[in-house]
């Protein structure tokens, strides 16, 4: 290692590359030119005596020296720029950002319509809209290369913080015409139905089945898949009925020839949360943008 001591604009540098895994987008982050990345870049490899950072594609992937060297300074430098932060309001206006938020593909058709009208007057600010696993979250708001997720209700650490933003009723969906579509829907008819059960699991029950099973009864399935879009498509054409969150069935039922039904029974709701990384928390760029998603009905 070359030396002891590291030109603070160069941790700077060293944690945009990382949160974004990629010296273009890095270099736009800092308002850099891609030449003064790369040089910057090369000076901290000389100080450490490592690549830090390894080309895979079109992504930078951090070495394993990079991700010790991050965890022991992320604290730090959180602080410093906590610090920075309070002396520089947000104004999306004028600011140049892109935000990073993992949404799952129903979330995306319910979140992203409003919050880009939302954004409309500020055409400096970008989103990318990213499905990652959840077991990965946690790990990608921790390391900045997720500003936000939204998902359903998942045990997080004490370093993740999380906020209610909506609670999505069940209701159940037939194709216009059927014979169940035109009167109110009782137990008696839900059970003599089939159903279909969206889930990214290949096996268990859905949350409504639980409610069912303390209710004493079970429900037959006959079709089993990942999403509710090709769902709702199976209902507009079959018998099936389709139990779903109210608020995407809303969108689907303006395109789709399906009449939407309250349940038989008090389901319990789908319970839609925001996540971020306390690190950054305060910072006013993201202080904002939660401000905006917590807007959105």
């Amino acid at each position: 290692m070359a030396g002891t001591r590291l030109d603070l604009n160069l941790l700077h540098v060293f944690d945009t590359i990382y949160r974004e895994g990629s010296l273009t987008r890095a270099a736009k982050a800092l308002h850099l030119t891609q030449p003064a990345v790369s040089h910057s870049l090369s000076r901290m490899r000389d100080h450490f005596d490592d690549p830090l950072f390894t080309r895979q594609g079109n992504q930078m992937v951090p070495t394993p020296l990079a991700r010790r060297f991050l965890e022991s300074m992320k604290p730090g430098l959180t602080q410093i720029q906590g610090a920075v932060n309070q002396f520089h309001a947000f104004d999306p206006a004028n600011h140049r950002k892109t935000y990073s938020l993992g949404l799952r593909d129903v979330l995306e058709s319910t979140f992203l319509p409003q919050l880009m009208q939302r954004l409309n007057p500020y055409p400096k600010l970008e989103i990318v809209s990213k499905r990652i696993p959840r077991r990965d979250m946690e790990t990608q708001l921790a390391a900045g290369k997720l500003d936000f997720a939204v998902d359903v209700l998942l045990p997080v650490s004490s370093q993740t913080s999380h906020e209610l933003l909506r609670q999505d009723r069940l209701v159940v969906l037939a194709r216009d015409g059927h014979p169940l579509a035109s009167q109110t829907l009782d137990m008696k008819g839900y059970l003599s139905a089939r159903h279909v059960l969206v889930s990214s699991r290949t096996e268990g029950p859905g949350i409504e089945d639980f409610e069912l099973s303390r209710l004493g009864v079970q429900r037959s399935i006959r079709l089993r898949c990942q999403h509710y879009y090709a769902a709702c498509r199976v209902v507009e054409a079959t018998d099936l009925l389709l139990t779903m969150p109210e608020t995407y069935a809303k969108i689907i039922s303006e395109r789709a020839s399906i009449t939407i039904m309250n349940p038989p029974a008090d389901l319990p709701s789908l319970d839609v949360h925001l996540y971020w990384h306390k690190a950054y928390g305060q910072e006013p760029a993201l202080i904002w943008f939660r401000e905006q998603l917590n807007a959105i009905q």
